[in-house]
C-alpha cells in the first residue's frame, strides 16, 4: 500500500513539473512598443523665373509662404506596395492644419504609422474644411484690385507620393491651381506713354466664372457658376494689371475692357485659361477715324499670334 502511495506521489510531482515546463515554454514575450516617428513638413510654393517673381507672383512674397499662412495636410498610408485612396475621413492624417512661422507647425503632433509603411501626402493652401475631397468649393474674388483680395483668390496644391517613414521633413511643392492673367496697356495711334501716364485708367475682365470645385485627389479645378466681371490688381505703376482666373474658356465682345478717362476700349475675344500658366495680354489702345481700335499682341507664354481688333 505504501509503495502504491509513493508511486502516485512521484507521478503527480512529475506531471506538475511537466505542466510548469509547458507554461514556461508557451509564455508569449512582451512586444516592445513601436518607435513613433514624428511627421514634419517642408512645404514650398512653386517658382518660375526671377522675372515672374517680380511681375506676376501671386503671393505677397511672390515665391514663398508668409508668416501665419496655413495649409491643410492629408496623409494616406500604403497597403503593402499598393497606394491608398484619399477619403473624406479615415485617412492616416485628416486635414491637419499647419501654420508657417519660418517652419511648419501642426496644430497637434502627428506620427508615421510605423517605421516601414509608405504614405502619400496631399497638401493645399489656404486651409479650409472640405466636406468632399473630390469636390471642394472655392472661389476667386470678383474685385481683386486690392492686394488682400488678390491674395485671397490664390489656391495652391501639392502631392508627394510614396514617401518612406523618415525623421527628415517631407518635401512638398505646392503649385498654382489657377491661371494668372496679366494685362499690359500699351500706347497706340493717338496716344503716347506720356498721355497715358496722365490719364485715369481702369481695366476689367468680363464673362469670367469665379467659382470652382477642386478635386484634392488629383489637383484639378473646374469652373462653376455664372459669368461675372473681375477687377484686376494694378501690378506696379507701368499700366500692368493681373488677376487670378479659374481654368475655363471665356469669351465676349468685351472680354477685356480698358477705360481711359471715362471712355471704354473693348476687346472681343475667346480664350482658354490653363491652370498653373501665366497668360499675358499686351493690349494696344489706338484712336481711329471711325472710333476706337484695340489690338492685342501675341501671348508671351504660348507663342501663338492672338492679334485682334475691337470696336
Amino acid at each position: 500500500m505504501k509503495l502504491h502511495l509513493l508511486g502516485a506521489s512521484c507521478l503527480l510531482a512529475l506531471l506538475s513539473a511537466c505542466s510548469s515546463g509547458e507554461e514556461e515554454q508557451t509564455k508569449i514575450p512582451e512586444i516592445p512598443s513601436a518607435k513613433q516617428i514624428p511627421i514634419t513638413l517642408n512645404c514650398v510654393a512653386s517658382t518660375t523665373s526671377a522675372n515672374e517673381k517680380v511681375n506676376v507672383g501671386t503671393r505677397v512674397t511672390d515665391w514663398g509662404y508668409e508668416s501665419q499662412d496655413k495649409i491643410g495636410l492629408y496623409v494616406v498610408n500604403y497597403n503593402g506596395t499598393t497606394p491608398g485612396t484619399l477619403q473624406n475621413n479615415g485617412n492616416h492624417v485628416n486635414n491637419m492644419r499647419f501654420t508657417y512661422n519660418g517652419t511648419w507647425t501642426p496644430d497637434n503632433e502627428i506620427y508615421w504609422k510605423d517605421e516601414s509603411t509608405k504614405a502619400d501626402f496631399y497638401c493645399y493652401f489656404p486651409y479650409g474644411t472640405p466636406a468632399d475631397v473630390t469636390s471642394y468649393a472655392f472661389s476667386v474674388k470678383e474685385d481683386q484690385s486690392t492686394e488682400t483680395a488678390y491674395k485671397a483668390s490664390e489656391f495652391l496644391y501639392g502631392k508627394t507620393s510614396g514617401v518612406a517613414p523618415t525623421a527628415e521633413a517631407v518635401n512638398i511643392t505646392t503649385k498654382h491651381m489657377f491661371s494668372c492673367a496679366v494685362i499690359n496697356v500699351k500706347a497706340g495711334n493717338g496716344f503716347t506713354d506720356e498721355t497715358l501716364a496722365q490719364s485715369a485708367i481702369s481695366v476689367k475682365m468680363n464673362g469670367i466664372k469665379t467659382g470652382a470645385t477642386i478635386n484634392l485627389t488629383n489637383g484639378i479645378a473646374t469652373a462653376t457658376g455664372t459669368a461675372k466681371t473681375i477687377l484686376p490688381l494694378e501690378n506696379g505703376n507701368n499700366r500692368s494689371y493681373k488677376a487670378l482666373i479659374v481654368p475655363q474658356t471665356a469669351s465676349g465682345s468685351n472680354f477685356i475692357t480698358v477705360n481711359i478717362d471715362g471712355r471704354d476700349f473693348n476687346l472681343k475675344k475667346e480664350f482658354t485659361f490653363v491652370g498653373g500658366k501665366r497668360h499675358t495680354f499686351s493690349v494696344t489702345v489706338s484712336k481711329t477715324s471711325n472710333g476706337i481700335n484695340v489690338g492685342i499682341g501675341a501671348w508671351e507664354d504660348d507663342d501663338i499670334d492672338n492679334g485682334g481688333v475691337a470696336e
